[in-house]
């Protein structure tokens, strides 16, 4: 498939203009939000004399970027290395802007970034994050992350993946376009398929719009790696690659804490060893999903708990609504899967023995 013929860029904002918004930003994704005047960033400063010393620390653009790091450090368990390269990607930023301020001129750093790891490990968590340092330092208009899939990007026949992608583009313009699970959008095996028409148009505009334009690539690591074999120049383009690390079992166990906790619920004792029991099991099946998966076995938990108050038939207190027991954790369907086989057999067409294919049992 030939490169796309050249075309204008679609007019995004860049850092220093004035916040006029582009066109085409109607619309939005699970994870954009409405603006907010106080959300507007710092004025570009003045530039100051060679003599002059800056205090990064009273700068109010360095200000807002610690407390984002503040909270990343609070909200998010575990991800040590992840939190080290924001602060990296952060401290380059904001070293890039005070040397503006010195009047000191270089090329804009390249911002787009692979976000890869397995589900459930906070990478569109991280992703907002990242907008909000972005914007504080004036190098997106919103801190807003529009995200997408391959559904949203490739068309169905011939003259309808461009537009699709052109329409993504535009709803991002101003903040993040974060593409997850990117990899889909290669498929080396199909020639024809419109994916790669969509890599061609990315590779356009993040590199003509890479002074506004700021692409997040999310998936699978091993992946990913293929993915960025679909063209020669997209990794080159992609500087900052951040690997997202399962969680272990104690961090796990800290994240339910909090999830619980956020809820208005409590363990009690039998009931955290319980889920801790929990957690060594679903680990070890199929299509577990990290913080994701916990999420779910709480809310199932909680499913399982307002059963058993309801079937109480007594008046309730408030320690009872509040209060996750053992009992609400073994009621899960973990408990019953025999860890030797963990799928059970189905045949498939005839019936015959050796067309039978594996179905994954998804705990509950």
């Amino acid at each position: 498939m030939s490169a796309q013929p050249e075309r204008p860029g679609f007019g995004f904002y860049r850092a220093g203009q004035a916040s006029a918004g582009p066109a085409g930003t109607a619309g939005g994704s699970r994870t954009d939000r409405p603006s907010d005047p106080a959300d507007a960033p710092p004025p570009e400063p003045e530039v100051l004399p060679p003599d002059a010393e800056l205090d990064l620390a009273s700068d109010e653009a360095a200000a807002r970027v610690g407390a984002v790091l503040a909270g990343l450090d609070s909200d998010l368990v575990g991800l040590a290395a992840v939190k080290r390269r924001v602060r990296e990607i952060a401290s380059l930023l904001l070293v890039d802007r005070a040397r503006r301020q010195f009047g000191l001129g270089s090329s804009r750093p390249t911002l787009h970034m692979s976000f890869t790891g397995g589900p459930g490990t906070g990478k569109t968590t991280v992703a907002l994050r990242m907008a909000e340092i972005l914007h504080a330092l004036g190098y997106i208009r919103a801190p807003r992350v529009h995200t997408v899939t391959r559904d949203d990007l490739v068309g169905q026949f011939i003259g309808h993946t461009a537009p699709k992608t052109k329409e993504a583009i535009a709803r991002a313009a101003g903040g993040i376009l974060f593409i997850d699970e990117a990899y889909y959008l290669f498929r080396p095996d199909n020639e024809r398929d419109y994916g790669q028409e969509v890599i061609e148009i990315l590779l356009t505009e993040m590199e003509k719009e890479r002074d506004s334009l700021v692409v997040i690539f999310a998936g699978y690591e091993d992946r990913m790696g293929t993915f960025f074999t679909a063209n020669p120049g997209l990794s080159s383009r992609v500087p900052h690659h951040i690997a997202f690390e399962d969680y272990t079992h104690e961090e796990l166990t800290r994240i339910a804490d909090l999830m619980v906790a956020k809820e208005n619920f409590v363990f009690d004792d039998q009931a955290r060893e319980a889920f801790s029991e929990y957690l060594t099991r679903r680990m070890a099946q199929p299509r577990f999903s990290n913080a994701r998966s916990v999420r779910n076995a709480i809310e199932r938990s909680r499913l399982r708990q307002a059963r058993r108050l309801v079937e109480l038939n007594r008046p309730l207190r408030r320690a009872d609504l509040v209060t996750l027991t053992a009992e609400d954790i073994y009621g899960s369907t973990v408990f019953d899967l025999d860890e030797e086989t963990p799928t059970e057999w189905t045949p498939e067409g005839t019936g015959a023995e050796s067309s039978r294919q594996p179905v994954v049992r998804v705990p509950r």
